[in-house]
């Protein structure tokens, strides 16, 4: 599961850069160039089973787009963006590798856990330790979610529950 979240952030980083460097910018066409290559040397890097290159080459990327001066390209998205992304992206692979009724099952919690964890954040007068404990079952629960694991996430799911029948919220 770890590999297709890898695999999922170049795949992801890989479509941003290509649609950059496809876009007519009018931005300096050798810093333009020059990326293309290293795009091209990542890709490469990827397919070769070189996982590491490929991701030092992305992040080289972002750092001389960065220092070029490039108004429209990519940047680096935050930790949270670039989670949030490489998940949508390890759909496609998951559903290539998860039987069916273990993905309904992973998708019935992930249901459930975004209805509570709403839920809770619309509470009135929730104290910084209650969210704290909020963001912290919401994170164990997205990271068992992501690792295939539906016993750790519903059990997550049960104590985010319980956090909100403790705020007097109906989870």
């Amino acid at each position: 599961m770890y590999r297709i979240m890898l695999d999922a952030e170049l795949d992801k980083a890989f479509d941003v850069w290509s649609g950059y460097l496809d876009a007519r910018t009018g931005e300096d066409p050798q810093v333009r160039a020059r990326l293309r290559s290293a795009l091209q040397s990542a890709r490469a890097a990827a397919a070769e089973g070189d996982p590491v290159s490929a991701r030092a080459l992305v992040a080289e990327m972002y750092e001389d787009a960065a220092e070029a001066g490039l108004a429209w390209a990519p940047v680096l998205p935050g930790p949270r963006a670039a989670d949030g992304q490489a998940r949508d992206y390890a759909k496609d692979g998951l559903r290539q590798v998860l039987p069916v009724h273990l993905r309904e099952d992973l998708d019935s919690i992930a249901i459930y856990l975004r209805v509570t964890g709403r839920r809770l954040e619309t509470a009135p007068g929730l104290d910084a330790a209650t969210q704290q404990d909020i963001l912290y079952v919401s994170a164990r629960a997205a990271m068992a979610l992501d690792l295939a694991h539906p016993t750790a996430a519903r059990r997550e799911l049960e104590r985010l529950k319980a956090i909100a029948r403790r705020c007097g919220v109906e989870p």
